[in-house]
């Protein structure tokens, strides 16, 4: 069966654009012209959401943090005119997995897509062969085969990304892992990402973790380190 991406843009010009070349690639394409549209066609189904930011009535931000919060981790990739810094922050901030800026490329589309979607299939077979246990760290728990992090026994909300970025941390404690590696490792599938984007997900992931944020170290000019010696009961 085909890989289902959803597209969410008010702009129908666009969305025909991006469901004729993704259909073309393969893929089986829906459009939604509003988030509240989108929300109501959402399903365990789709396997990648294309989310214009800037639409009439809920903005592509907003319908992102409600399926987060809902515990949706459909992987999002954000498509918009912003190109700031702060406008890149904010889309990984609320759970975006990608962002890229208009005008675009649709071969950059199509590769970014095809990476994410290879991804989340490669994580999702690890899932189902995983039989490694706990990662334990005095409060801090990272369920391996569930794929959920716990700290003071409460449940944490993780995109894919960021487990998979704690877990390669805290399966190297106090090792420094440069931005290159994490890059290589977590991300060797994906194209067009740079380092500014394990800085942006490092920080989305110490907001989260709350008062242990700080066993996430950063070496300057070396890269992160998961640093037991930061953690306390």
């Amino acid at each position: 069966m085909p890989d289902k991406i959803l597209i969410v843009d008010d702009d129908r010009n666009i969305c025909e654009i991006l469901e004729f070349n993704l259909s073309n690639e393969g893929y089986q394409v829906e459009c939604a012209y509003s988030a509240e549209e989108a929300l109501k066609k959402i399903s365990p189904h789709y396997s990648l959401i294309l989310l214009d930011v800037m639409m009439g009535g809920m903005s592509g931000y907003k319908m992102a943090e409600k399926l987060r919060k809902e515990n949706n981790l459909i992987p999002i990739v954000f498509l918009t005119a912003k190109d700031t810094e702060n406008d890149m922050l904010t889309g990984f901030s609320v759970g975006g997995d990608d962002y890229i800026s208009k005008p675009f490329s649709i071969k950059e589309v199509i590769a970014r897509i095809k990476a994410i979607v290879k991804r989340t299939k490669s994580a999702e077979k690890k899932e189902n062969f995983s039989h490694s246990g706990q990662i334990v760290y005095q409060n801090i728990v990272i369920d391996l085969e569930a794929k959920e992090l716990f700290i003071d026994e409460q449940r944490m909300v993780l995109t894919k990304t960021e487990f998979e970025l704690l877990t390669l941390l805290a399966k190297n404690p106090d090792k420094i892992l440069s931005r290159e590696d994490i890059i290589e490792i977590i991300w060797h599938e994906t194209p067009f990402i740079t380092e500014r984007t394990v800085d942006v997900h490092i920080t989305r992931l110490r907001k989260k973790m709350g008062k242990y944020a700080s066993v996430i170290v950063n070496r300057s000019g070396y890269g992160y380190k998961f640093d037991t010696d930061e953690i306390r009961l």
